[in-house]
């Protein structure tokens, strides 16, 4: 993988610089033209909402270090301990998506969002390399290359890659590898002349492989053997592949005031579990899994859903108000395929079922705008069934939302059939009201704070339980807390700070950490006459002791556990960061604290984090 790695730099490094001693336009100054001032980018919705905003690319070094940072989702994760793996939010979220949904989003940060690509102005070609190397086998990959067709058509392509070593377990294999993630979205935007039609349209698409260890087994816990420890799975594996093809077309019939929109989405997200050798006690019973279902020795789990979506409306938009009104119609398939045994002649088949979904949805939006004073008002509303609505008041720095979403369990909470689970629920809608009140400005010259309160009442939540499989809490939950980012500057010195409240005593079956601190201190500024500006820092992160969930992968769903819990660890890096004209370049020692503190830490119960790591990354842009 490094070597094949290294040749695609090397070839897009040479496609790249090669043309530019003979395409480079320069001024009577000999001053190159193109930089990050002449490729621009902008986004669907800006433009659906009447902000055709050109915005510079980023060019910024801050947060390059830090993991984070380096997927499509930058908010705090619990994962299984490496780059790539299975994660879910540690902090609460209000759901956002009503009606058919598959329900598995475990590894939803690492694919490209079809609905957030970033599409390009570029006055000439513009490429750039992202990759990142870690000691113990962290490594990610993206190329990126975008240009202009003609003045008003503009297409790009982008392929990323993630891949890491195993941490945990013994293995008789020649390769170390704990996953391999391939990531592609190809993109292009189009505006007519009389730029009263834009067109926007993406494919993207992940095949995302993760090999299955189950976690170390409980009498290791705490010994942090690693590549010694024995694992629960030994030949597991899963696999998920995802394509979705995105257009968005917009019609200006009277200027901004009224214009047409039309979006279409046609989607398809593949799982496969599988697991050659499943190990049993000497009882039978089997050593990882609650149960097993056939007789057979292996198991082969796969389901398929399919997801077409069209969306029509209009739109309109001046200095004082906006407004949008839409129908949307979405058809939904799932299809299980299960590896099993014959009646007639014990051999081995696949059952099947399938079911489909055809569902109708209403919904708008209506904004109010006077200087500093904003009021909105948002709703969707699927015919008969789940709905989600929502207001928000803003003035100056001051802003409250309150919203309501009532939606229905996900397809996979309703249903599945496998190998080891089986299971037809016939679960109420959950509600989930939030108010949330935020402070978000500037203090003085030197400070930026941002603090946000929250409070989230939950009725007929539904999780999934101690034994791994869905269940509908019967009475009503709260959850509420506040986070708060300050950001203060004393000359070239900088102390960043993001502190999270969370208070779950009257939510018994959501698990989140009571507290959470991530803090950077850092120095920046410019050297060698301004041709590099530097970061230099530390940074820690640590939550405090939590039930943690646990991880199951046979249906990719974190769920409760009452016997582990994580213990606070402060996650310590130490980092430099360097802006070289058009080269970003960091060196970061992750884990410093490894062993100092404590012989270890873990993400996920029994999955130990990542121990002292050397890790270096860059970010080459090419404007030429």
């Amino acid at each position: 993988m490094k070597s094949k790695l290294l040749a695609v730099i090397w070839l897009l490094v040479g496609l790249a610089v090669a043309p530019q001693a003979q395409s480079q336009i320069v001024d009577d100054t000999t001053k190159v033209l193109y930089s990050p001032r002449t490729t621009l980018q902008l986004f669907e919705n800006d433009v659906l909402e009447g902000r055709y905003l050109l915005q510079r690319i980023d060019t910024s070094i801050n947060n390059m270090h830090n993991e984070r940072y380096w997927y499509q989702d930058t908010a705090h994760y619990q994962h299984l301990g490496n780059v790539g793996t299975a994660s879910k939010p540690i902090l609460f979220r209000a759901p956002n998506k009503i009606g058919a949904r598959l329900g598995k989003n475990v590894f939803d940060r690492f694919a490209y969002d079809p609905h957030r690509v970033n599409y390009y102005d570029t006055r000439s070609p513009y490429s750039h390399i992202y990759y990142i190397q870690g000691q113990r086998g962290e490594q990610i990959f993206e190329a990126t290359h975008a240009r202009n067709i003609t003045p008003r058509w503009n297409a790009g392509v982008a392929y990323q890659i993630i891949s890491g070593n195993r941490q945990i377990g013994v293995s008789n294999l020649r390769r170390d590898g704990i996953l391999s993630s391939q990531a592609v979205k190809a993109f292009t935007h189009y505006r007519s002349e009389n730029e009263k039609y834009d067109l926007f349209a993406n494919f993207t698409h992940l095949n995302h492989e993760q090999i299955e260890f189950g976690g170390i087994i409980p009498g290791e816990a705490n010994r942090f053997l690693f590549q010694q420890a024995l694992t629960y799975l030994d030949q597991a594996s899963t696999q998920e592949l995802r394509s979705n093809y995105h257009l968005m077309h917009i019609y200006k019939l009277a200027g901004e005031d009224l214009k047409l929109f039309h979006s279409f989405d046609w989607g398809r997200q593949r799982d496969i579990f599988q697991d050659d050798a499943i190990s049993r006690q000497s009882n039978g019973e089997p050593v990882f899994y609650p149960k097993v279902l056939t007789p057979l020795t292996r198991t082969d789990d796969r389901t398929a859903y399919r997801e077409m979506e069209n969306i029509a409306g209009v739109t309109g938009n001046n200095k004082l108000s906006f407004y949008k009104a839409y129908a949307k119609f979405r058809n939904s398939k799932l299809d299980y395929r299960v590896l099993s045994i014959a009646q007639h002649d014990s051999s081995e088949r696949y059952n099947e079922s399938n079911e489909s979904l055809s569902q109708l949805f209403v919904g708008g939006e209506l904004r109010l705008m006077y200087g500093q004073a904003l009021l909105s008002f948002d709703g969707e509303f699927q015919m008969t069934n789940d709905y989600k609505v929502g207001a928000t008041a803003k003035l100056g720095p001051l802003q409250g939302r309150v919203s309501r979403v009532l939606r229905s369990p996900s397809l996979i909470e309703q249903r599945i059939i496998g190998n080891h689970f089986e299971w037809t629920n016939d679960f109420n809608n959950s509600v989930t009201d939030r108010l949330e009140a935020t402070f978000a400005g500037k203090l003085g010259a030197r400070q930026f704070v941002r603090l946000t309160g929250h409070f989230n009442h939950i009725k007929r939540h539904i999780y999934f339980g101690l034994n791994a499989v869905p269940a509908q809490y019967a009475d009503n939950q709260q959850v509420f807390g506040a986070e708060l980012q300050h950001h203060i500057r004393f000359g070239k010195v900088h102390f960043e700070n993001f502190v999270a409240y969370t208070n779950t005593s009257e939510a018994p079956v959501i698990r989140i950490p009571e507290w959470l601190f991530d803090s950077k201190l850092y120095f920046e500024g410019a050297l060698f006459r301004n041709a590099l500006i530097g970061q230099f820092g530390v940074q820690v992160y640590s939550p405090t002791a939590y039930m943690a969930d646990a991880y199951m992968p046979v249906t990719q769903q974190f769920h409760l556990q009452n016997d582990f819990t994580i213990q606070p660890y402060p996650v310590t890096d130490v980092f430099i960061t360097a802006d070289i004209k058009n080269l970003n370049v960091f060196l970061k020692m992750a884990n410093i604290a490894s062993d100092l503190t404590a012989p270890g830490y873990f993400s996920t119960p029994y999955y130990p984090g990542m121990r002292t790591s050397f890790v270096f990354g860059i970010k080459w842009m090419f404007f030429d």
